[in-house]
């Protein structure tokens, strides 16, 4: 017997007797917070996998106008690009913003381990790539770094790096395979506070890409002069700073050693005559930072017998 007013499921009524059962009533309760999770599980999930992390370009610069277009242009499709600028009178800085970088003064000259961690230190990515304005990143290094960041299983990463000398791609001579430590996490390293030569400071497993940074070092040998000189000031300075004085003898010895372990023993000879130019650069280079130091030790010395007398 029907009820009167009752209509049954199978005329699409709202009501059935076994429907809002006990039992069928914590069944449904079930499968709705089942249903209800596994969307927000998939939601999360979802979320997880979307989740980008960001790059930021980190550089130093000081007069860098005339090669600064072409390096940001390589690094244009990064998140940030952070330039520290040091009292540029070619418009450095001026060019860097318009390029959109953020870019940073700074009236002192520390050197360059400390102008680097400046530059670490106001970049706002997860992920930090450290360039010169002499280096560009292709496209296939570029996919490289993409794809590391996608799935990153260390925290540091050593990129290889091919360089240019007067023109010439070096193959040999110590300059090839030449891998530089450039992609990290932001805060898990820092440079250190050397003025010339800084070293990544690493005390743990690295990782290491395949594609190469494409670095123009040396366009001219006057380039290379006016560089020899500045580092080896730089770097006889950092000698007296430790206190080392060395001798005229040991500066000739550093300089035959570096032409030695350039030319023969890293197979420079194989880069043609390049190679040789490079491996006396490199001479000269060593000789001058150990002569600028013992010319340096000599002068202080003569200023203090004059102080005694």
């Amino acid at each position: 017997m029907q009820r009167a007013g009752a209509q049954t499921p199978e005329a699409g009524g709202l009501y059935s007797p076994g429907l809002y059962s006990p039992a069928n009533r914590c069944l449904h309760i079930a499968f709705a917070w089942a249903r209800r999770s596994e969307a927000l599980f998939s939601s999360r999930s979802l979320t997880c996998v979307a989740v980008k992390l960001r790059l930021s370009i980190a550089l130093i610069a000081h007069n860098e106008a005339h090669q600064l277009r072409a390096c940001l242009a390589s690094v244009a499709w990064a998140d940030e690009i952070v330039v520290v600028e040091n009292a540029s009178t070619d418009g450095t800085a001026e060019l860097a913003r318009e390029l959109g970088a953020k870019v940073i003064g700074t009236p002192d000259w520390p050197g360059f381990g400390v102008q680097k961690n400046r530059a670490l230190e106001a970049c706002t990515g997860d992920w930090i790539l450290v360039l010169d304005a002499d280096e560009r990143v292709d496209d296939a290094l570029r996919a490289e770094i993409e794809r590391t960041l996608a799935a990153p299983a260390f925290e540091v990463y050593r990129i290889p790096r091919r360089s240019t000398y007067c023109g010439q791609f070096m193959a040999h001579s110590g300059w090839r395979p030449d891998h530089v430590r450039r992609l990290f996490k932001r805060g898990a390293v820092r440079f250190s506070d050397a003025r010339v030569h800084e070293n990544l400071i690493v005390d743990q497993p690295m990782g290491t890409l395949r594609a190469p940074l494409t670095h123009y070092s040396f366009r001219t040998l006057e380039e290379v002069i006016a560089k020899m000189n500045r580092y080896s000031s730089d770097s006889a300075a950092m000698l007296a700073a430790r206190g080392k004085a060395p001798s005229l003898v040991s500066a000739v010895l550093h300089g035959l050693a570096a032409f030695f372990r350039t030319y023969v023993l890293r197979g420079g000879f194989l880069d043609g005559r390049l190679g040789f130019v490079l491996a006396v650069s490199n001479a000269e280079g060593s000789y001058y930072r150990y002569v600028k130091a013992w010319l340096a030790a000599q002068d202080r010395a003569g200023r203090k017998r004059d102080d005694e007398a």
